[in-house]
């Protein structure tokens, strides 16, 4: 029976040595923290419980490949795990915005909102995260009137000027952009949260 004075990283390293007792004491160690900290995000044992099970796997996973190099930040680390699947489960269970090509994208909508909790919020950050990174890649033309009418709220007329087109090529970018964006966005699989 190892003591519980053997630190984290120890523990870490007998695990990836191949002894599987070491992963019971760490899993014991931290369970009720861990525990604790799903369903303060979650509100729901069941949904605690596969949370913690997931992060366990994927502890493993990452262990058995080698991969874990954060020593003597074990806890930290698990709990990052088990925070990115809660995000992953809010995303996932929630319903999804349906895209009909008409009116302006309805995700840019959802972004505006104020009033999120914690959950909604990270989950907020990470699509306007992965909206951004999408948004490079569209044509550059596109791209120019996608952030000046969603991030810098300018009119289509000031939009037309600034860009020495006409009201209706700055339209038609959007809208191409729109559609662009729309696609990109299916064949990365991005999964876009309504509020």
């Amino acid at each position: 029976m190892m003591q519980y004075s053997t630190s984290d990283a120890a523990l870490v390293r007998k695990y990836m040595d191949g002894d599987e007792t070491a992963l019971s004491t760490l899993i014991n160690r931290h369970q009720q923290k861990l525990y604790s900290f799903i369903y303060s995000k979650v509100f729901d044992r069941t949904i605690t419980e596969d949370v913690f099970q997931d992060t366990f796997i994927k502890v493993i996973r990452t262990l058995k490949r080698g991969k874990y190099n954060e020593e003597g930040k074990f806890l930290p680390w698990v709990m990052r795990i088990s925070h990115n699947l809660v995000i992953d489960h809010f995303r996932k269970n929630s319903r999804m915005p349906k895209f009909e090509g008409k009116g302006d994208f309805s995700i840019f909508d959802v972004l505006k909102e104020d009033t999120l909790n914690a959950e909604k919020m990270l989950i907020k950050e990470q699509i306007e995260s992965d909206v951004r990174e999408l948004i490079h890649e569209l044509p550059e033309d596109q791209k120019e009137v996608l952030i000046m009418r969603i991030y810098k709220d300018m009119s289509f007329k000031d939009i037309a000027e600034q860009t020495d087109v006409s009201i209706n090529t700055a339209l038609g970018r959007m809208r191409y952009a729109l559609i662009n964006l729309r696609k990109v966005i299916e064949e990365h699989n991005i999964v876009l949260t309504n509020y």
